[in-house]
């Protein structure tokens, strides 16, 4: 019997920003509601260029480029080169947690190797086990982050193809944050590859703003209710899982789109919107629920653009919420249409404004509450994570453009949802389900849903 092939580990290596740096990062509610969370886990997969006639030369010549280029971009994302601090007093009681980076030794740089191809990743049905391992930091929570890297890189060398894993504690950033540091990582790898950086640090289109923003009279420094982190730190182990990839064509979504706002006889329905009621229908009818079972889709929404003035999208930190933004007996889901759904997603996302932002705030002001999967999410829920307004598919790294993103074992637990954008754009989603072995089963037989599963318009092999 043939042993399944294993992540190697040829080298590890600290990366330092281009300039030392003495920052406090202090942490806002947001942030500090993150520490019992996963790292955020995402990679991109490439494929190597062909003809490649040596193979030692292109990864030396890949890895230098990486770790200088990071190197550059740590000096825009000094957070991530820091560590978590936690500062306590007795008398008076006095409980903080903050980012120090001073004297730190920077983000972690790992060369990997894995016997498999590209097509052992993509060609089967559910998403590899094997995947989990293109990550550094399995596990980890972001409480880890005082003593381990708050940003990790594997680069993995596979038989044709390279993936590029970036492990980012959750504390320092949402997903807008990471998308936004790997962008600029992109950014200036390519103007490297141009000549245009060097040991200098390049200008950037979209800096980061580092300010943190604190509700008034809150902050920088957060007394916490506790005092020691085994009050509010748990390790949520996943059950066994199925994780598949769904692919929507900007095609079927608009069908979806349309057939939701004639049903609810509107044209404020988005796409995503749309979309989101068919998985949380679909799911819950695959769930097999009592008819009087209550379940609920969420949303992770980016509270950037709600506030009052808004915060700026190169706001660096975390500025979401985990909306309920729709709940039902299982009944009365599948009982009404896809457009009575997809309307309750769109009123409580409507709802969800500065007013609902800054009462959020105050009630974790005089409760403060630490997120912990275990506990957090009801059985019968439906996730909605990630974004696929997210810019994945435009960072090269000399390889050409990705053909594939992946996630790592972070944050996922039956009725987790990630939508990532599709390879070709145009408004294609790809969404990462993960759910119970059976529930994917009957899932997979479930009309509504396969009919508006598209393949995909374009073969990245």
């Amino acid at each position: 019997m043939t042993s399944t092939p294993a992540v190697q580990r040829v080298s590890e290596c600290f990366i330092k920003q281009q300039h030392e740096s003495n920052q406090i990062c202090y942490l806002t509610p947001w942030d500090i509601a993150m520490l019992s969370a996963h790292y955020i886990q995402k990679g991109l997969l490439f494929k190597k260029p062909s003809p490649l006639v040596d193979q030692q030369g292109f990864m030396e010549n890949l890895l230098e480029k990486l770790k200088h280029s990071l190197s550059l971009t740590l000096f825009h994302f000094c957070p991530l080169s820091g560590r978590l601090v936690t500062h306590k007093t007795q008398h008076p009681p006095f409980y903080a947690v903050f980012v120090d980076c001073t004297n730190s030794s920077g983000a972690r740089f790992i060369h990997a190797t894995l016997d498999i191809t590209i097509s052992d990743i993509l060609s089967p049905v559910d998403v590899p086990p094997i995947v989990h391992s293109l990550f550094d930091h399995h596990k980890v929570v972001n409480h880890d982050g005082h003593t381990m890297p708050l940003l990790s890189i594997q680069v993995t060398e596979l038989v044709d193809g390279v993936f590029i894993g970036c492990s980012m504690n959750h504390v320092i950033g949402d997903g807008t944050s990471y998308w936004n540091f790997f962008n600029t990582w992109s950014h200036i790898f390519q103007a490297q590859a141009q000549g245009h950086a060097h040991d200098h640090v390049p200008i950037i289109s979209h800096p980061p703003i580092h300010k943190r923003w604190f509700p008034e009279g809150c902050g920088p420094l957060i007394n916490l209710p506790f005092k020691h982190h085994e009050e509010f730190i748990s390790r949520f182990e996943a059950p066994l899982l199925r994780e598949r990839i769904f692919h929507f064509s900007a095609h079927s979504i608009a069908k979806l789109k349309a057939k939701a706002n004639l049903e609810s006889n509107t044209t404020k329905i988005s796409s995503f919107q749309s979309l989101s009621a068919l998985v949380w229908r679909c799911i819950t009818r695959a769930r097999s629920l009592p008819y009087n079972e209550r379940t609920s889709c969420k949303f992770s929404t980016n509270n950037r653009t709600r506030m009052e003035p808004a915060l700026a999208e190169e706001y660096f930190g975390n500025s979401i919420h985990t909306l309920s933004a729709g709940t039902a007996t299982a009944g009365e889901l599948l009982e009404n249409d896809l457009g009575w759904a997809a309307w309750k997603l769109h009123v409580s996302v409507a709802n969800h404004n500065d007013k609902a932002v800054m009462q959020s705030l105050k009630e974790w002001l005089e409760c403060p509450l630490i997120y912990q999967i275990g506990r957090y999410f009801d059985p019968y829920c439906v996730m909605m994570g990630s974004s696929p307004r997210f810019n994945m598919y435009g960072n090269e790294f000399g390889m050409g453009k990705a053909i594939a993103v992946r996630s790592g074992y972070a944050n996922k637990f039956d009725g987790k949802v990630t939508s990532y954008p599709g390879r070709e754009g145009e408004g294609s989603i790809d969404l990462e389900v993960c759910l119970l072995p059976h529930t994917m089963s009957v899932l997979e037989l479930d009309e509504e849903f396969m009919i508006a599963v598209s393949a995909s318009d374009s073969n990245p092999l």
